[in-house]
């Protein structure tokens, strides 16, 4: 393919990808096929001879869109929302085009510095106290990780490496394995299960913290848990509070964990994966209160601010705690402006060495929605999420199972567990929408998330109208067999 096919094929794809966003909410939401649909309709082997696009194009409807999970529909409420937005989309392209590989500032400065400014901006958003802040001459600073599971690895890593050379330089005797074998990370009971894996790849324990009857973790469950350990010989050195928990949006307390984790040299990472997009409006910004307090926090622009995956925004109150435990200087690395001091060199920051020029979608968005304007989104998806609430709370047969605080509703039947079960399964049967469920405490529980950003109140009461239905057909089966019995 030349370039001047390219302009051709380009144009015709960039019309296919917004007919397909424009008429998404006509294909069926959750696809018909069985595992291993795909294998028999595509060959054995790569071709030997070149084919031509058109026959790569018209596959693409009769291969990969039969198969795909359409997250973009407005009949899409499972899991949380993943951002999309046509700016974005032309900057993805972009960054594609452009194809630098941004390991350091050297190997393309603009992707690097872009990166910088970017999360400062953002970090301006959310109000982010200025140690954060890269600023011109600031201690911490902003990355873009992949998810917000690296950003917890990261900060993990960095954590345990500050933590062992504290420990080394007090008892000089003690080896880096005996101190590993003594390192304990916290997290809530309800938090995100990429925090336990964060542990395993750490190779260090880590134990759950129980959450209150608001699923949330306050000071004195984790004062608790860190006395029993501290007495036991253990060292507790990492805890990473979640704001916005995967199951219910539960927000743990960081103006009581914050102090008791500064007083006990206790890295406090924050993960608000979900949520932290919404403090970017005025109105959200208090559940932030204490971030303070923390070493790290990251939240994913890519789920709710309109940027596409994946943008992982993540900041540090300390880089040095980052490249201290990352930096590795091979010759063919090196350049001649890194001892510059206003050189960052990204590769330290993160797992991988490679990385795309991420922040080209962020500048984009940020640029082309305005602050007012990606405001308007969120509160536009919490608005929606509090109108499906008070379409349950209208049905005396279901009950409202956490609090509604930003674009999630977690609802059940009034009943037993296999009853709820019942009903998601003739739900994601139907396949006129999709949700997915949790567990809270020992309850089964349906969720019900505002993703999509063409979703409006009519998709909501559509919903609504659906799911009542179902459970009107489930339970006039139940009265039924129970009467046959």
């Amino acid at each position: 393919m030349d370039a001047a096919e390219f302009r051709k094929r380009g144009k015709e794809m960039v019309d296919y990808v917004a007919d397909y966003l424009e008429k998404i909410e006509k294909r069926q939401v959750f696809p018909d096929v069985e595992p291993g649909y795909l294998r028999p309709l595509i060959a054995d082997c790569a071709p030997q001879d070149p084919e031509s696009f058109e026959d790569v194009f018209k596959d693409i409807e009769k291969i990969i869109m039969p198969g795909v999970t359409h997250w973009h529909s407005p009949y899409f409420f499972a899991y949380f929302p993943a951002a999309s937005s046509f700016p974005a989309l032309l900057a993805d392209m972009l960054c594609g085009g452009i194809g630098c590989v941004g390991f350091s500032w050297a190997a393309s400065p603009a992707c690097t510095e872009l990166e910088t400014v970017m999360l400062d901006w953002l970090g301006k958003m959310v109000n982010l106290p200025e140690e954060f802040l890269a600023g011109k001459d600031g201690q911490g600073g902003g990355v873009i990780q992949g998810s917000a599971s690296e950003a917890t690895l990261i900060a993990l890593l960095a954590a345990r490496t500050r933590t062992i050379r504290q420990v080394q330089s007090e008892n000089p005797e003690l080896t880096e394995a005996e101190i590993m074998g003594r390192l304990v990370a916290y997290a809530s009971d309800q938090a995100h299960s990429s925090v336990e894996r964060a542990a395993l790849i750490g190779a260090v324990k880590i134990k759950n913290v129980p959450s209150d009857d608001i699923f949330s973790v306050c000071g004195s469950a984790l004062k608790k848990v860190l006395d029993e350990d501290k007495a036991a010989g253990l060292i507790p050195f990492f805890f990473c509070a979640t704001l916005g928990t995967t199951p219910c949006c539960s927000f743990d307390k960081l103006l009581e964990l914050g102090p008791i984790c500064n007083k006990e040299n206790i890295w406090m990472h924050i993960d608000a994966a979900y949520a932290g997009s919404a403090f970017i409006c005025p109105e959200f910004r208090h559940l932030l209160n204490g971030v303070e307090f923390a070493d790290s926090f990251n939240f994913n622009p890519h789920k709710w601010l309109l940027v596409n995956f994946d943008c992982s925004a993540m900041w540090v109150k300390k880089r040095s705690d980052l490249i201290g435990a990352f930096k590795l200087e091979p010759l063919y690395l090196q350049h001649h402006h890194q001892e510059s001091g206003l050189v960052t060199d990204y590769r330290h920051w993160q797992i991988p060495l490679g990385r795309r020029f991420r922040s080209l979608k962020l500048w984009f968005v940020l640029r082309m929605y305005g602050v007012k304007g990606l405001q308007e989104h969120i509160r536009k998806h919490v608005r929606l999420s509090h109108q499906f609430e008070h379409l349950v709370l209208q049905d005396e047969r279901f009950e409202i199972c956490a609090e509604v605080v930003l674009g999630l509703v977690c609802f059940r039947l009034k009943g037993t567990n296999e009853l709820n079960e019942a009903l998601l399964k003739s739900i994601n049967d139907a396949k006129k929408i999709h949700l997915v469920p949790c567990h809270l405490r020992e309850k089964f529980v349906l969720r019900f998330a505002i993703c999509s950003r063409t979703v409006e109140s009519t998709h909501i009461k559509f919903a609504w109208q659906h799911i009542s239905q179902l459970a009107t057909d489930l339970l006039k089966t139940r009265e039924q067999n129970h009467h046959q019995q």
